[in-house]
């Protein structure tokens, strides 16, 4: 398999789950942690009846159900796994690659911390991400124009 396909399916792997990616990269113990830490934090924020009541467009319901001491946790656990994944299968080479997971995780867990005035944690969580993936990404391409170093 050749290095573009190994870094998109351990990334993808990542997003389905954290911790599939790692073990995809036989990176088993850091695996077997994200997942705990996910289901961990996952039944403690309650993340699943919230999404439910989101999807559902029970907004209140969303916010009343959220346990927002364990959720702002979620971002960053699940942008770690997928940058983690994503290096380990050799996609963080290039300088900058972190930017992107580390915008995106800061911006979701704002997103997250200012959920419970509007539109819940799911959709302003997600908003964030946006923000903050485009946000990196941009930061990522200014600095690889401004600088020496090929962006490949």
């Amino acid at each position: 398999m050749d290095k573009p396909s190994r870094v998109a399916e351990a990334l993808l792997w990542s997003i389905a789950f954290p911790g599939f990616g790692q073990f995809r990269n036989g990176k088993y113990i850091k695996g077997i942690l994200l997942i705990l830490l996910e289901i961990l934090i996952n039944v403690n924020s309650r993340l699943n009846l919230l999404i439910i009541a989101s999807f559902h467009g029970d907004i209140r319901t969303s916010i009343a159900l959220t346990n927002y001491e364990w959720l702002m946790f979620y971002p960053c656990v699940y942008m770690f796994g997928m940058w983690d994944a994503y290096k380990d299968a050799g996609g963080g080479t290039k300088p900058f690659a972190v930017f992107p997971f580390a915008f995106g995780a800061f911006f979701a867990t704002v997103g997250v911390i200012y959920s419970q005035d509007f539109l819940g944690a799911m959709w302003l969580g997600l908003c964030g991400l946006a923000v903050g993936l485009a946000a990196g990404m941009g930061l990522q391409y200014l600095l690889w124009s401004r600088s020496a170093i090929p962006s490949d």
